[in-house]
């Protein structure tokens, strides 16, 4: 079994973890009514997607998610969270760097033994949901985990879902299919954005993902028998029976959002055995990516 496949079937305890952990940490989190920014490169800007939308929806505060390469310079905010599984990526050290004495900042890493100790003001270790595998899963759905429970949007039902995606088999025909949409609503684009880069990295799939009402304004033309669309949360109305007018499969997202996620990292490691692909070494990816000075 590859590194991904154990670090990802373990997500309902580290869940369990990060929820207790959230009271622990309060103080390093945001609180009610302030303006947050959520940063992250590659998967943890994706899950800063879904943290932000979440976290506006909630009714907690103004809430915007950045690539950390794309900060706006100047704009205000009361804290800055950086979600960094390694500690060491230059774009999010760089900017709390930045940052440094104008905004408190928070980071939540797998790693404190790395320069994101120092760089951030207040610090959350994730180390039981580190993971050896390139491909990021449970540190990503964990840290979200630990945001979700601030902001008291986590339930029992939440891990429970994920084991039920951990133990049913993925629907039939679906690994065979030459290209993946996922789609989601408010917080679950950002998950569906993160379910289609799991099957690039993982499997070089065609895959691409979308707010579930956009997907009809244009990319629903390259749906057709061979491909599936993947919803993650209540799907518009109507769209399922678009979708099976094209050919293709259409999969329904019955779970919470965070376990279809869980659902879409099986599929990824699935496609990858079905493609005779190492899902623990990704094609030109390392564990962070670190520049150097030219």
């Amino acid at each position: 079994m590859s590194h991904v496949e154990n670090e990802l079937n373990s997500q309902p305890q580290c869940w369990t973890r990060a929820a207790e952990l959230a009271v622990s940490h309060k103080a390093a989190l945001p609180e009610a009514g302030e303006r947050v920014a959520v940063v992250g490169c590659g998967t943890s800007w994706f899950m800063a997607q879904a943290v932000a939308a979440l976290r506006e929806q909630a009714g907690q505060g103004e809430t915007d998610a950045f690539a950390a390469s794309e900060f706006p310079a100047g704009r205000p905010y009361d804290r800055v969270i950086a979600l960094t599984r390694s500690g060491t990526t230059t774009e999010v050290l760089e900017l709390l760097a930045a940052l440094k004495g104008s905004v408190r900042t928070t980071a939540i890493t797998g790693d404190p033994q790395t320069p994101i100790s120092q760089a951030a003001d207040d610090l959350v270790v994730l180390d039981f949901a580190d993971e050896r595998s390139v491909v990021q899963t449970r540190f990503a759905t964990t840290a979200f985990t630990l945001l979700r429970a601030h902001l008291g949007r986590h339930t029992e039902q939440v891990v429970a879902d994920a084991r039920t995606a951990l133990a049913e088999p993925l629907p039939e025909g679906l690994v065979e299919c030459a290209q993946f949409t996922f789609l989601g609503r408010g917080w679950s684009v950002g998950l569906a954005n993160e379910a289609a880069l799991k099957m690039r990295e993982a499997s070089l799939s065609w895959t691409e993902a979308y707010p579930a009402m956009e997907y009809r304004h244009g990319p629903i033309s390259v749906t057709t028998a061979g491909t599936a669309t993947w919803m993650l949360g209540e799907a518009p109305e109507g769209l399922a029976e678009q979708v099976g007018a094209t050919g293709a499969l259409w999969i329904e997202g019955r779970l919470d959002p965070l376990a279809e996620l869980v659902r879409a990292q099986r599929l990824a490691v699935a496609v990858a055995a079905h493609r005779g692909l190492d899902p623990d070494r990704p094609r030109h990816l390392t564990r962070s990516v670190i520049l150097t000075a030219s």
